[in-house]
């Protein structure tokens, strides 16, 4: 009998190799490369000696004839919106945040809101016992839900459950806390995450059920367990917020059937998570006009405009090293924004302490917001407020260049509609006819310090 070659596969990232290493190419996680031996069809053409031969799959055209299915929503707009309009049956949703950040109270609160519309939804837990969720549920007002609840970490069993009483929509709180039987490991371990994933996606595919799976996250913000669990789900979901702040914003990474990097903001009150139907005013309630080193951006997060206020303070320094303190945004990309201050207009801050915030608690990802930091940076280092009633927007380039963005009219709109009346945005930007601002059109950052700073 001919021998099989195996293939070497990584725990973390999925990549498979021709051989074992002790590091994995592909994501440089050490001591993770598993063999496995590979299928192999066989058949009357095939030389492969001792191979099972598999069923034939049915195929069936891409236009296909089966109806498409209605999404179950909630009610709960700002949820609905992140998952893109309602949750997907058959679908596998992973969410992950910090520990206390309020994704069992997020995910309680959507059960009930499904089950009011109608839905059966069954509540799984492996950390808290069914009594300890009833005393959550009273505290937040849900106790009248048909919501079905249970305590077990046996996944056989649980799956054994959700198979006979097949529910639209299965929570999973938490994926770590599962345990495969079959899988010689203890639980919260790599292959028992990753088989435990598998086990309940293809549970949701099988049944049509959609599950809502938890995930731990490490020190570093990502979801514990192997990379390849986020490859498994359809839509992968950070709940993110600051412990100072009330403010909590559900954030999709990843959404197969919506579009990625739309955002939910909530806040944290004593009854549980409220939505927060306009942000933009909630974040810049406390905003202190006037204020050297304030500017107010006009973000966009996924297809919602944000405007949100950026702090930023610069102290002569007294460490050799002086600090770059960021919260809220890429430090890498604060680095970049003080080369080109010094490179392109000879503004060196090189020997000073920069610290810059985004109030609220709100982590901004997109490059628009440079023009927004290097105005506040500008306006500390100047002992210079901004006008109290403008906005800027606009993305930086190596050469001192200020680039265009996407959707500028919609930020100009969202000022506008909160009362700004001016703002200042890249060449490319029409003068704002449409949206009613008075906008200042900048070629440049060396134009820029110019037009706002004329008389230093």
């Amino acid at each position: 009998m001919a021998k099989k070659n195996p293939s070497f596969v990584c725990a973390d990232c999925g990549a498979v190799s021709s051989k074992w290493s002790g590091r994995c190419d592909a994501c440089g996680a050490w001591n993770r490369i598993e063999e496995r031996q590979a299928l192999s069809a066989a058949g009357p053409a095939s030389k492969t000696l001792g191979a099972a031969r598999g069923r034939r799959v049915e195929l069936s055209s891409l236009a296909g004839t089966d109806p498409t299915p209605e999404r179950i929503v909630s009610g709960v707009a700002e949820l609905d919106r992140v998952l893109g309009g309602g949750i997907v049956p058959a679908s596998a949703i992973l969410i992950g945040g910090d520990p206390g950040i309020g994704k069992s109270t997020l995910v309680l609160q959507a059960a009930a809101a499904y089950a009011r519309k109608g839905a059966s939804v069954v509540y799984v837990s492996g950390e808290e016992a069914t009594a300890q969720i009833r005393m959550r549920a009273a505290r937040l007002g849900l106790s009248d839900s048909t919501v079905l609840l249970a305590a077990e970490t046996n996944l056989r069993d649980v799956l054994t459950t959700l198979d006979e009483d097949r529910p639209d929509v299965a929570i999973i709180d938490s994926i770590q806390t599962m345990w495969v039987d079959n899988v010689e490991s203890a639980p919260g371990s790599v292959s028992q995450v990753r088989a435990a994933a598998f086990e309940l996606v293809s549970f949701a595919k099988r049944r049509g059920t959609a599950v809502i799976m938890i995930g731990h996250v490490t020190k570093d913000g990502q979801i514990a367990g192997p990379r390849v669990v986020e490859h498994m789900v359809d839509a992968t979901i950070y709940f993110e917020g600051e412990r100072g702040h009330q403010f909590r914003i559900l954030r999709a990474v990843k959404n197969r059937f919506g579009p990625a990097a739309e955002i939910g903001v909530f806040e944290m009150t004593g009854r549980g998570l409220a939505q927060v139907a306009n942000p933009s005013a909630l974040f810049l309630n406390e905003r202190e006009r006037g204020a050297s080193g304030s500017v107010v951006f006009a973000g966009l997060e996924g297809t919602r405009p944000v405007l949100v206020e950026i702090q930023a303070l610069v102290a002569n320094s007294s460490l050799g090293t002086p600090r770059r303190a960021v919260v809220g945004w890429d430090s890498a990309r604060l680095a970049m924004i003080l080369a080109v201050l010094e490179a392109r207009c000879g503004i060196s801050l090189g020997q000073m302490d920069v610290h810059l915030n985004i109030a609220g608690g709100l982590r901004i990802n997109e490059p628009a917001a440079d023009l927004a930091v290097a105005a506040a940076l500008l306006s500390a280092l100047r002992d210079k407020p901004l006008p109290p009633d403008g906005v800027v927007f606009g993305e930086i380039s190596l050469s001192g260049a200020v680039r265009s963005v996407v959707q500028s009219d919609l930020r100009l709109k969202e000022a506008f509609k909160l009362g700004f009346t001016s703002a200042i945005a890249p060449s490319q930007v029409k003068r704002g006819e449409k949206s009613g601002m008075n906008v200042t059109r900048i070629d440049d950052l060396a134009g820029f310090i110019d037009h706002v700073f004329a008389d230093d």
